[in-house]
This record gives C-alpha cells, sequence and structure tokens, in this order.
C-alpha cells in the first residue's frame, strides 16, 4: 500500500489530505480564523459552578462556553496537580515533581464536590473539543505526547505500545525510558520508537520536559483562565503521530510550511526528511492529485459504491445512523444470502473509510442488508475489524445483532465533518468557481463535445447558476453560442449539483457527460 500526505496551505487555512494508494481516507481542515480550543492544548481554567448531580463541574478556560469536567476524568494524582498549581508562585522554582507523593490519590468513585471547589484555579487538558452546543470536554490527565514518547506527570509508570510484538524491543524501549525518566513522571512509549536509537528517545523526553516546564511558567501568578500549552500545528502534528516507513512521500504546497516540516523532520524524523517534496506546479495540488473531486464525491448524504449499491448516513445528536442499499443495478446471483453478504462485504469496506474521512465519533448503527447465514454475519465483522486497524481512533465493535444491525462506538475527540459545513468550507478555501467562470467551462466543454455527439444539448446547472445566466440575458448568450459553435442549448435545472458542476446531455443519442469547473 502506497501511503502519501498531501498538505494544501491558501489564503484561508490548511487542508491536509492522507492517501491511501492514491485513495482519500482522512481529511483535515486547520482554518486560520478557528478559535483557538484544539484537543490537547493545555489552560488553567478556575471552577465555575459544581453540579452534584452530574457529578461534574464547569471550568471556565475562556471559551464562549463553560468547559465540562466529570469526575471519572479527574485524574487519580489530583490532589498533587492542584498542590503543585498552588506552589508554583514564581518562574524560578523547578518544574519537577521530586516533592510530590504520588501515592495520595482519590477515590475512583468519591464525589466532586469533595475534591473541587468553585473559584479554585486547575491544570486541565481539552479531551473533547465543543461540538454542537457543548463546550469542550476536559481532563486532568495531563499528557503531552512527543514523536517517540507521551510524558504523563504524577505518576511512575511506563508503558509500551500494544503494536510493539517483540519482546526483546519492549525490554530495551523500557530500560531506556527508566534510564532517563524524572521521579514522578511517567511515559507510556509510542509505536514510532520501535527500533529507534537511545538517542533519539533521549532527546524526545528532554523536549517534553522543557514543555511541561512551560506549563509551569504558564500557571505561575493565575489572574484568568489561560491557555498555558498549545498543541502544535495540525500539519506537522499529523506527521508527528502518522508518518512511518510505510509513507511513500509528503508533499506541501506553501514555502514558508514546508520549511517548518524540513525543520522538524530533520529534528524529530530525520530518517524521513527525504519524503518531503515541494509541490510547484501551476494547479492546486488537490486538482492535480484528483483529491478536491473525491472531496466533493465523498461526504454527501448518499455514498455509492462501484457494484451500484448505495450507503445513507444520517447523523442526530445521539448517534449515526448508515444504511446499506443494494440499488437497482446491483448484479444479481441466485443465492440471495451471498448477493446480500457481498454487498455487505464491500460496504463494510467503504463505512470503515467514511468512519476515519468524516472522523464520526460516538454511536455508529449500521443497518446491513439481511443475512440469515451466521457464517456470514460473522465474516461481516472480520472485515469491519480489519478494515479499522488502520484507524488511530478508539473504537469498538459489536456483532451483527439478529435484526441486522451493527454497533460501533468510536471515540470522538472533534466535530465530524458534515456535508454542509465541508461545502461551505471548501466554498472558501478552495475557491469554488464563480457562475461566470461556470459559463466559461460550459463553453470549453461544450466545443469538445459537439464534435462527438451532435449539436442538440440540454444544459443541466445548478439553480443559482441557472438563475444567474438568465439574469444576464441567457437568450443573447445562447445566441453567442449557436453563432460561435452551432450549438442550440436548452437550459434545465437540478438541485442537487454543486455549484460549479454541470450536465451536458445530448437530446438525440442521450448520452451525458458531467463536467467541473
Amino acid at each position: 500500500m502506497v501511503r502519501e500526505l498531501i498538505i494544501h496551505s491558501n489564503t484561508i487555512g490548511v487542508e491536509i489530505a492522507l492517501l491511501e494508494d492514491k485513495r482519500l481516507v482522512e481529511y483535515h481542515i486547520d482554518s486560520f480564523d478557528k478559535k483557538e480550543f484544539s484537543a490537547g492544548d493545555i489552560y488553567l481554567g478556575k471552577v465555575k459552578k459544581i453540579n452534584p448531580g452530574l457529578n461534574a463541574a464547569f471550568i471556565d478556560i475562556g471559551h464562549e462556553k463553560d468547559a465540562f469536567i466529570h469526575y471519572s476524568d479527574l485524574s487519580p494524582n489530583l490532589l498533587n496537580l492542584k498542590q503543585f498549581t498552588k506552589q508554583i508562585s514564581h518562574r524560578s522554582q523547578s518544574h519537577l515533581l521530586d516533592g510530590y507523593d504520588t501515592n495520595d490519590q482519590i477515590h475512583k468513585d468519591g464525589n466532586i464536590a469533595d475534591v473541587l471547589a468553585k473559584g479554585e484555579w486547575l491544570v486541565t487538558q481539552i479531551m473533547k473539543e465543543a461540538i454542537s452546543t457543548k463546550g469542550p470536554r476536559m481532563t486532568c490527565e495531563v499528557t503531552i505526547p512527543g514523536r517517540y514518547v507521551v510524558l504523563a506527570p504524577f505518576t511512575n509508570s511506563v508503558g509500551i505500545s500494544k503494536r510493539i510484538k517483540d519482546k526483546e524491543e519492549r525490554e530495551r524501549l523500557s530500560s531506556i525510558i527508566e534510564k532517563y525518566r524524572p521521579k514522578n513522571f511517567g511515559f507510556v512509549v509510542r509505536t514510532n520508537a520501535e527500533g529507534q536509537p537511545e538517542a533519539n528517545i533521549q532527546k524526545d523526553i528532554e523536549s517534553l520536559l522543557d514543555k511541561w516546564g512551560n506549563v509551569k511558567n504558564g500557571i505561575a501568578d493565575p489572574k484568568s483562565p489561560r491557555r498555558v500549552l498549545s498543541e502544535i500545528k495540525k500539519s506537522i502534528s499529523i506527521v508527528r503521530d502518522l508518518v512511518n516507513d510505510s509513507f511513500e512521500r509528503i508533499v506541501c504546497d506553501n514555502q514558508k510550511l514546508f520549511e517548518e516540516l524540513k525543520v522538524y523532520l530533520k529534528k524529530k524524523a530525520v530518517n524521513h526528511y527525504d519524503k518531503l517534496e515541494l509541490f510547484q506546479g501551476e494547479r492546486s495540488i488537490f486538482d492535480e492529485l484528483d483529491i478536491t473531486r473525491q472531496i466533493k464525491g465523498s461526504f454527501g448524504r448518499n455514498v455509492t459504491l462501484k457494484s451500484g449499491a448505495y450507503l445513507v448516513l444520517e447523523s442526530t445528536e445521539a448517534l449515526h445512523v448508515i444504511d446499506v442499499n443494494s440499488g437497482p443495478k446491483i448484479n444479481r446471483v441466485d443465492d440471495q444470502d451471498t448477493n446480500a453478504f457481498n454487498v455487505n462485504q464491500e460496504a463494510g469496506l467503504e463505512i470503515a473509510r467514511q468512519m476515519r474521512l468524516r472522523d464520526l465519533g460516538g454511536i455508529i448503527v449500521i443497518d446491513f442488508i439481511d443475512m440469515k447465514s451466521s457464517e456470514y454475519r460473522a465474516k461481516i465483522l472480520k472485515v469491519m475489524e480489519e478494515a479499522l486497524k488502520a484507524d488511530r481512533a478508539k473504537h469498538s465493535i459489536l456483532a451483527i445483532s439478529k435484526f441486522g444491525l451493527m454497533e460501533i462506538t468510536r471515540q470522538r475527540v472533534r466535530s465530524e465533518i458534515s456535508p454542509m459545513e465541508l461545502k461551505n468550507q471548501l466554498q472558501t478555501l478552495a475557491n469554488i468557481p464563480s457562475p461566470e467562470s461556470v459559463k466559461v467551462e460550459i463553453e470549453k466543454e461544450m466545443s469538445t463535445l459537439i464534435k462527438r455527439y451532435g449539436k442538440k444539448y440540454y444544459l443541466i446547472v445548478h439553480p443559482f447558476v441557472s438563475a444567474y445566466l438568465q439574469k444576464n440575458f441567457f437568450l443573447l448568450q445562447r445566441l453567442h453560442w449557436l453563432l460561435k459553435l452551432k450549438v442550440w442549448i436548452k437550459i434545465k435545472e437540478d438541485s442537487s449539483l454543486n455549484l460549479d458542476e454541470f450536465y451536458l446531455i445530448n437530446r438525440g443519442e442521450l448520452k451525458v457527460d458531467k463536467a467541473k469547473a
């Protein structure tokens, strides 16, 4: 499998696409004007309200809506964290934790009113970004991720990624961590650390301890809620978390961001330094690599599969529902159960891709086509498990029920990308052409098509484009095309099209060409 990371920058923000064998599997938008309350950011907040009924508290971190923290998201070492926050009164004090007793822990089933008080200052970290009407969800289990390890203060535990299978390698990595680990700092070794020399891991540990020092400096003299440590840029964080030996290349089309990535790779992942490329083509890199078309075709309510089957995706406040339909053109076989299995298998692979692509989170219910065979139902479960192995988000999959439903829970960190939000963002980020430019593209397309299919066409466009053309003397425009191209056009409207999409249908042969500006 060829994996590529494509980064496209413009005046509004940065778009990041992860491709596997040229197919889009992850898509991220990092808008410059987006308010900076991102998952992973660490804040000094002030307890605004205690809610014993929810066993939770609301924290003022400067967001328009108060952040929420449940008792279960408080660190067992909360008392040590509170003590650290109170004692850090000046920047000269050491950020190390030698003088803290990590055995002094809160009870896992306690009451929040017993450990937090209104008006108290608290170091917290965004666990889930603000979603819909809800503010950010916080945790006091503060962690700072690096390239090879993750730092966790107020604990002495050392964990190794489960994906590192080799026993000797796990022991080697554990001994390296113990060698450089200060007292009362725990670490989790990431998959990327496998096979890395000791010096690289040591540098990563030192870098994370420096960041913890920045946290210490940020909470000195608390006067107002503020961010004390920010997650790095999304493009760099994705490179940090994703890029490994399976990646073929990293392509960026912005000189400044390219230089930032060069510095990061040279410092943190020098073995991947040569994979970074600067794209300098005349067209957008997303257009050049066919990513724009894939984005527009992958985020609708309906997703069509190669076989003719299709998915219907609906989202509510509580859960996401995905319905699998065989479609009118699906190839039929004599055995109905086998036919259902084939469709479900294809649908399962696309659903796994859509979950990553849209970053769906929470509860996901999939209504597969009914299969009587228990063997087929078990196979579909294995298909989903295998397809989601590449998914970075934590997830849990249940077997298909007797009603033909599969339930999946998937970690929700950010708001999923909805079709409407994506359309609005793309119109800004990708600079979707105006109706005037669509008119020019129509003329270009016609000059090619009339040589193949004849000279009588229906032009099918979005109603907005139709209104624009008619407002601007569409009859005269049709006469212009008639004189220039010797072709007469009749217009029809289709509200399901994007603003930059149009169809030219030959009225004689009824052959269709779909074009995008």
